[in-house]
């Protein structure tokens, strides 16, 4: 047994090896039980306290620590075996790297967990100019520029030159350069709209002829969901520099409504169709009182009839204008209104 404890394997005996992994295999069964602490233990804990700081500190130490612990148990393995100058300086490289991509991870986790529990009270308060839209964004672009500045550091602690490599790329030095250059207007817009405020998420919005529901809004890109269930991606630049109409802020939905019927009708027909119309209100849920009806013009084969109603805010828009068609086609059937088609009336002469 001592003769296989004592046996050499690439100029390390056996026991240090086994020594190493021992190391390594306790620093993960370590954060393991670090980890069960934090989810299992610690929220009971934590929720007897008033303050939500405690809380967050639990909810991000919960995988980084894991990560983190794992690199040290590593680390400390390697470094009691004898490896070449070459090996230890790519495996020290390495850690260094990793150190510091955890850091940034824990650093990401916080402000996004601040947001989240912290920020997010003020959107729950009415009187909070604060939304959905805009703690989405300010994650997002949190979390860009805290990787962003993370990884240039990791490159750095691990050796690299990030300008020399960036200049070194040449071509493809230019083209990020260009790449940054887009997505530093993405973001400089996508600040814009934050503060500009034309739109939540979950409001239908037109941008450009394109109307849908606002699915989300990033560092890039706004997202529009639209009525056949497309989803659609627009710049962010593109989207503060269109025209953008906001439909659910609108204090109602006009509706116009043309409707022709036979040259038949006499002018009390005619008088009873607008006040039909006068009364849709009365007899549709979700339309305002405000009615306008006219008797628009001879048509070439109508007498035609414009008439321009409004659908409350919180109305829904394609089941209210049923309701009105339906309504309407029941009301000039039943008092003998007919609809006019194209006909056409040829002459003859002899």
């Amino acid at each position: 047994m001592n003769e296989f404890l004592t046996y050499k394997i690439y100029n390390n005996e056996v026991q240090d090896i086994l020594i190493s992994l021992a190391f390594i295999v306790g620093a993960i069964v370590l954060g393991r039980l670090v980890r069960w602490f934090a989810e299992k233990v610690l929220p009971k804990l934590t929720a007897k306290t008033q303050t939500q700081l405690d809380d967050v500190l639990v909810e991000v130490l919960k995988a980084p620590m894991l990560f983190a612990l794992t690199l040290v148990g590593f680390w400390i393995g390697i470094k009691r075996l004898t490896l070449s100058a070459n090996v230890m300086t790519l495996i020290g490289d390495a850690y260094r790297f990793l150190m510091v991509i955890s850091a940034t991870w824990f650093v990401s986790r916080a402000v996004s967990t601040f947001i989240n529990v912290i920020l997010k009270e003020k959107v729950n308060d009415e009187s909070s100019k604060m939304d959905e839209h805009a703690l989405s964004l300010i994650k997002k672009v949190s979390s860009f520029v805290i990787w962003s500045i993370g990884i240039i550091t990791a490159l750095n602690n691990a050796g690299v030159d990030v300008g020399a490599l960036i200049a070194g790329l040449g071509i493809g030095g230019v083209a990020i350069a260009l790449a940054a250059q887009d997505t530093a207007k993405n973001i400089f817009a996508g600040i814009m709209i934050l503060f500009d405020r034309p739109f939540k998420i979950g409001e239908l919005i037109t941008i450009d002829g394109t109307t849908g529901y606002v699915e989300d809004m990033g560092i890039r890109s706004t997202k529009l969901r639209t009525y056949s269930g497309q989803l659609v991606v627009i710049p962010n630049y593109k989207t503060a520099d269109s025209n953008l109409t906001n439909i659910t802020r609108e204090p109602a939905r006009r509706i116009e409504l043309n409707l022709g019927l036979t040259y038949s009708t006499t002018p009390e027909q005619m008088k009873k169709a607008i006040d039909l119309l006068n009364a849709l209100p009365k007899s549709v849920d979700g339309l305002e009182k405000r009615v306008k009806v006219y008797f628009t013009s001879f048509g070439d084969f109508s007498l035609n009839i414009t008439c321009w109603y409004y659908i409350k805010k919180n109305s829904d828009l394609f089941e209210t204008q049923s309701a009105v068609n339906l309504k309407v086609l029941e009301e000039f059937n039943a008092n003998g209104l007919d609809f006019a088609f194209p006909t056409q009336t040829l002459h003859v002469s002899k």
